[in-house]
């Protein structure tokens, strides 16, 4: 067998037990430019504004990676949105784990009645029951309710389904996550653990344009090299940095037509960049930029909607980016706004990538990584890219799925 299995006297065979948590409203808030998910009225606003519901297909992915294993693993779940429904879906029984408020589906009208406690109720009945791993969909928020719920009592894994993700408890997309799974599974009782960090923003402050990280404590994770994320990394850059790498744009917006359009993506970096163009950006959303005569913003911390319908019939799209410190996502994380459907207007070579060489130097086999929810999507933005870190200065780095 693939997975690992102990003889009881009696003959029986003692299966892996895996307990899975999804929080259905996860990532709501990204395509919607809300820069996160906390809070009904945040999640609201965010179905009002077209945020999509995901986080139910990024575990289908993830555990889409096990279905050859369903007779030697079994799993305890909530019925419905909160798990029981992918499991369902993908042929999976499971022991259902019963709460008095969680929705039976994951339609827009009930997924957000959702909350915190009903993670946590879960993950108490979870742990009590002796799982032998803790998977859960969601982001930085989800992270912090299973924390405060099991902290190091239990090994859990996390799907990426969050805008924010800067805990290191979560794989570097959802098929890794299901890969993680996979291999503890093969041998639980010997796997090699460490413990992770559980990161969050205060997403009020951040709609301030105030970033203020803070440590909530530790997960016990499996340590699986290139397929778990590290945590996330303050930006480290100087002023010759970005005065070298905003100089270089500059010279490459001088070459193009007037009728190009720019997409400015989240991030010190870019945000920094931009103040050096003359230009006053969004720190953590989207901004698209005009050339014609003079740059100027013509759209501000845009949405995914707005986003494409102001550059889908432009004569040229020129798109930048920065990836995440410590993580090197390029696409994925706090940038969901710049969704497949806008990407896909983009030609190749159009795709500018900023960053201070420190910041590539001190991410894990330099290489950079998208997590679009376009499988497809991925696959061609993967290989080896130039990454702009000064005026007339390219590293050439790894880009993976």
């Amino acid at each position: 067998m693939l997975v690992a299995a102990i003889l009881k006297e009696d003959g029986e065979v003692d299966m892996v037990t895996l307990g899975l948590i999804i929080n259905p409203i996860a990532g709501v808030g990204g395509r919607a430019g809300l820069k996160g998910s906390d809070g009904e009225d945040i999640q609201k606003l965010a179905l009002a504004r077209g945020g999509t519901l995901e986080a139910g297909a990024k575990a289908e992915v993830a555990l889409s990676e096990l279905v050859d294993l369903k007779e030697e693993i079994r799993f305890l779940a909530q019925p419905g949105a909160m798990g029981g429904d992918v499991l369902e879906k993908l042929g999976f029984s499971y022991q259902a784990v019963e709460s008095s408020s969680a929705p039976s589906s994951a339609s827009p009208s009930d997924a957000a009645v959702t909350s915190a406690e009903d993670t946590v109720e879960a993950a108490l009945q979870m742990a009590a029951a002796g799982v032998d791993l803790l998977v859960f969909a969601g982001g930085d928020g989800t992270a912090r309710d299973i924390y405060r719920t099991v902290g190091l009592s239990v090994p859990c894994v996390g799907i990426p389904a969050g805008v924010k993700i800067h805990s290191a408890v979560y794989a570097n997309n959802p098929k890794s996550a299901g890969q993680v799974i996979r291999r503890f599974c093969a041998n639980p009782s010997t796997a090699s653990m460490v413990e992770s960090e559980v990161m969050d923003l205060d997403e009020d402050l951040v709609r301030q344009n105030i970033v203020e990280a803070k440590l909530y404590g530790y997960l016990t994770v499996p340590r699986m090299q290139n397929l778990m994320q590290q945590a996330k990394a303050s930006a480290r850059f100087s002023a010759h940095d970005i005065e070298g790498i905003a100089s270089e744009i500059a010279d490459l917006m001088q070459a193009k037509a007037e009728n190009t359009v720019y997409i400015f993506g989240t991030g010190g970096t870019t945000y920094k960049v931009m103040e050096h163009l003359g230009l006053q950006g969004s720190l953590l959303g989207v901004d698209v930029v005009a050339q014609d005569g003079r740059r100027r913003i013509v759209l501000a911390d845009a949405s995914e909607t707005e986003l494409y319908e102001c550059v889908k019939d432009a004569g040229e799209v020129v798109l930048i980016v920065t990836a995440i410190g410590g993580q090197g996502h390029i696409f994925g994380r706090g940038n969901q706004q710049i969704s497949p459907r806008v990407i896909r207007l983009v030609e190749r070579d159009n795709l500018w990538i900023v960053s201070a060489a420190e910041k590539i130097y001190g991410l894990e086999d330099n290489t950079l990584h998208v997590d679009t929810s376009d499988p497809e999507l991925d696959c061609e933005l993967s290989g080896y890219r130039k990454v702009i870190t000064g005026w007339q200065e390219r590293i050439v780095c790894k880009v993976e799925a």
